[in-house]
């Protein structure tokens, strides 16, 4: 399985990528090119409820769009626990039917899955799944490491690639609001702490999304959080 060096020498390969969209294709085509799978999906993580969002799948005849996957990943044991310890995780036969959703299931030979947690330092951003190996693949210990190693590497470059105007220019009033989100507060909750109308929380939620490039406030929380602009 390949080493964590030689992992690192293929990931450089991505900066030659010229758009976020091929960006994240490279990130899952390198990933197939690597291991015995047949295809993957990739999803970003956002902490403010446990969000998975999806974005694209790959196969071995060619690349869907899953926009429509949006799950709370505290109901799916495999994908939760790969977050929490920051670790790849796999399992198969009755555990799969157990710790996964159907929507996962594209066939009837599919029985097993593994989930690769994308992670810029202590923060997980994304996660990879795979739910269809190569014929005679096998998932140890020393596969799992190698996984762990590919969504650390990738967690770091995504970040070193995302960094963007470094921070972005959100104001007072802004910052304030998705910081609140955060906490899990409402709309109600907010207007009345900061004496505002919900109206006017609306606008700041929406131009601090647009500010920092995100596609919904969990994506922009999740942003905040991985940048260590809250906490």
């Amino acid at each position: 399985m390949a080493s964590q060096y030689t992992l690192m020498d293929k990931v450089v390969q991505l900066e030659e990528t010229a758009s976020h969209e091929e960006k994240l294709y490279k990130i899952l085509e390198l990933y197939m090119s690597i291991y015995p799978v047949r295809n993957s999906y990739l999803f970003r993580f956002s902490p403010l409820g446990y969000l998975g969002e999806g974005i694209i799948m790959l196969n071995t005849t060619g690349i869907v769009y899953i926009n429509d996957i949006r799950d709370n990943i505290r109901t799916l044991p495999i994908i939760y626990s790969a977050i929490l310890e920051r670790r790849a995780k796999y399992c198969s036969g009755i555990e799969f039917l157990k710790q996964t959703s159907s929507k996962y299931i594209l066939s009837a030979n599919v029985n097993s899955m593994a989930v690769i947690p994308i992670c810029f330092d202590k923060v997980v951003i994304g996660y990879i799944c795979t739910t269809e190996f190569s014929n005679h693949a096998v998932i140890d210990e020393q596969t799992l490491t190698s996984l762990t190693d590919y969504g650390r590497i990738v967690g770091k470059y995504m970040e070193k690639t995302n960094t963007l105007d470094e921070t972005p220019n959100l104001s007072k009033r802004e910052l304030e609001v998705m910081r609140k989100i955060s906490w899990g507060e409402s709309m109600k909750e907010m207007a009345d702490a900061m004496d505002i109308s919900e109206l006017t929380v609306k606008q700041y939620v929406k131009s601090a999304i647009k500010k920092l490039g995100a596609h919904n406030r969990s994506h922009a929380v999740s942003e905040l959080l991985r940048r260590g602009i809250i906490s």
